[in-house]
């Protein structure tokens, strides 16, 4: 009796310890009273106040005069964080100590790590992109995508991940968000988008959703012009925002705002949306009721300096109810403007303690009251751990994708005479081929890189009729997979030759790509495999060898072939 008992009490204690570890999500501790953060806010100067609304830009790859110069910032403008960009692991912690020692306030440390660290940093995890993420149907998956990005992010004193990105990428145009989206359906984007978030969330790192009110529909990137959405309120309401607003009743902890101008909801002429009171107070936190941390997108890109520069930007963003900065052009400049709108009465300090109050709040949650130095040693082993790799690959084995031609599958050694893998975009081999003929050593490999020539074309055109069936392989070796591939006329006419044969096509590229490969459809099977990375390649051989069965569904309508929602569920 008394085993039994205390085997019960033991239990209820696990139980209890385990909701422990999961925090409060940050917007249900904003009304709580907080002895740190009035400490804090009561020691303030007035400089440090708007110090604390801005955040700058950091690297670890453009040498030590840069980062000196970054610090010398933080430490005179009493900045309230730093965004990490390009750089390696063990130099971020390293300088993450060095800012945080110069600030007399903890700083809070963010990154835009969409697909986790390897977005930025070398050395790191990168998990599938967000479109590839789109095509799984375990969202339980993304979930733990989300634990194992926060861990990275604590192990190097980041509590901050400018992610995920909400938007509904209807538009396969989209130069700027297009991978980065869950897809064109605004409920698989909501529910992936929750998932990932509240891994993350439930681990401790504050999530930052973007952008808002949604930056799907758009063939201009704001970093470069203003993109204008003709779309009516009733439209944006219902299908860019919806992600958001579940989001929002899933206590998301924080959102970025992106650079727009929207008529139907504010008609001001060239109004980027991240200046607009109408949209991001009106809207976003009244209409919406979000309570959480509201980010600018960065203050620095074209969208938001074209038509409002030399500081009006920052102030504009204030105003319109932003509460940090990111990247401003010159935040020294910024401030000295802000004390001057102050004294002009668009702004008040009222505004300012606002803001800062909810900083200092947002800081404590992340823990930063009791700031610990980052360990510096063993960083890259730390970022690379057994489960998190093995984790990458379910992920890709999950979206792998059968289009066409489950009878094919598995493809095995005693029924198929001659093989030919076709191999296009890379110019040595791949894991793929390498894989496949482990398993089919007589498999003759074609490699065919993108700037090959017609008689190169017709020679191997003519060889492949002496094979029984052919592996065509489709890799974009663009650094970033969007809808152009990037292939020749004669290079997709011996696309769609080849596709006539015995053949099963493997795409490891953005799914938008297949509609530019007029004939592709003519393949006997076809896989998608979205991205060009080693954990596709490996899913792909093992759908091919009959390892793992395909489960994934196409987040995106690619042509009138291929729409969402399409993918053979193998049993």
């Amino acid at each position: 009796m008394k085993k039994s008992f205390w085997f019960v009490l033991s239990l209820i204690c696990f139980s209890i310890g385990l909701k422990a570890q999961t925090p409060v999500p940050f917007v249900k501790t904003l009304n709580n009273p907080n002895r740190w953060v009035d400490s804090v806010f009561k020691k303030m100067t007035r400089n440090q106040k708007i110090g604390q609304l801005f955040m700058v830009r950091a690297h670890t790859d453009l040498g030590q005069k840069y980062a000196d110069s970054v610090g010398k910032v933080i430490a005179k403008e009493h900045l309230g964080g730093v965004v990490f960009f390009q750089g390696g692991p063990a130099k971020q912690a390293a300088l993450t100590n060095q800012y945080q020692k110069l600030s007399k306030i903890p700083l809070m440390v963010a990154m835009d790590a969409e697909w986790g660290l390897g977005m930025r940093l070398d050395s790191t995890m990168s998990y599938p992109y967000q479109m590839t993420l789109g095509a799984i149907q375990n969202n339980q998956l993304l979930y733990k995508m989300g634990q194992e990005v926060a861990k990275d992010f604590k192990r190097l004193g980041m509590q901050i991940n400018f992610a995920p990105v909400m938007d509904v990428n209807n538009n396969p145009k989209n130069p700027v968000i297009n991978f980065r989206s869950f897809g064109e359906n605004k409920y698989n984007v909501a529910e992936k988008s929750i998932a990932y978030m509240q891994g993350m969330q439930e681990s401790g790192i504050l999530t930052t959703a973007k952008h808002f009110p949604g930056h799907g529909d758009t063939d201009v990137d704001s970093h470069y012009d203003l993109p204008k959405l003709p779309f009516t309120a009733g439209r944006l309401d219902s299908l860019e925002m919806y992600p958001f607003k579940e989001a929002f009743k899933a206590n998301l902890s924080g959102v970025m705002v992106a650079h727009m101008n929207i008529p139907s909801l504010d008609n001001t002429p060239n109004l980027p949306s991240t200046l607009s009171k109408p949209i991001v107070t009106d809207i976003l936190k009244n209409k919406l009721g979000f309570e959480g941390l509201i980010f600018s997108d960065a203050m620095n890109m074209k969208g938001v300096v074209k038509f409002f520069p030399n500081g009006e930007a920052d102030v504009r963003g204030l105003i319109a109810g932003n509460d940090v900065l990111e990247l401003s052009e010159n935040t020294l400049r910024a401030e000295k403007l802000i004390r001057k709108s102050i004294r002009q009465k668009r702004l008040t300090w009222a505004d300012i303690d606002a803001k800062v109050l909810k900083i200092l709040k947002a800081k404590y949650w992340m823990g930063l009251n009791k700031l610990e130095p980052v360990i510096t040693t063993n960083v890259v082993a730390d970022l690379n751990t057994p489960a998190a790799q093995q984790l990458n690959q379910e992920l890709s084995d999950a979206a792998i994708t059968l289009l066409k031609g489950e009878s094919l599958i598995p493809l095995r050694n005693d029924f198929v005479r001659k093989t030919a893998i076709i191999n296009i975009g890379p110019k040595v081999p791949t894991v793929f081929s390498d894989a496949i003929r482990k398993e089919i050593p007589d498999a003759t490999l074609f490699i065919i890189p993108k700037d090959v020539t017609l008689k190169e074309l017709e020679s191997v055109k003519q060889e492949l009729k002496k094979f029984d069936i052919c592996l065509l392989n489709i890799y974009d070796t663009n650094k970033r997979p969007g809808s152009n591939i990037g292939y020749s006329i004669d290079l997709k006419l011996f696309i769609a030759d080849v596709a006539k044969q015995n053949t099963i096509t493997t795409v490891l590229a953005n799914p938008y790509t297949i509609a530019s490969l007029p004939g592709i459809e003519g393949s006997k099977t076809i896989i998608i495999g979205y991205q060009n990375s080693p954990q596709m390649e490996n899913a792909a051989v093992k759908l091919l060898l009959g390892k793992i069965k395909a489960n994934g569904k196409l987040p995106v309508t690619i042509n009138s072939f291929f729409k969402y929602g399409d993918g053979i569920q193998m049993k």
